[in-house]
């Protein structure tokens, strides 16, 4: 099965295939505008994960008290 799996395979590299010349920068010389950095996680903006993260802390706070509740470490 793997007898002739050298003899198989190209003799050329397939870098050499494809040469792509380039053109000096000076005569295709184009400037880029600074890109902006987006400020968004998510495609949300700051304040929206805040509330986000506060909404989960409060969620966690409940859940466990909701545990001790039922587990009777905690009475009302």
């Amino acid at each position: 099965m793997f007898d002739n799996l050298r003899d198989e395979t190209a003799p050329t590299s397939y870098y050499e295939e494809d040469e792509v010349k380039f053109e000096s920068a000076t005569e295709t010389e184009v400037e880029m505008p600074f890109a902006r950095r987006s400020s968004r996680l998510l495609g949300m903006t700051s304040i929206q994960r805040f509330v986000i993260a506060v909404m989960l802390l409060l969620a966690v706070c409940v859940i466990g008290a909701l545990c001790l509740l039922v587990a009777n470490k905690i009475g009302l």
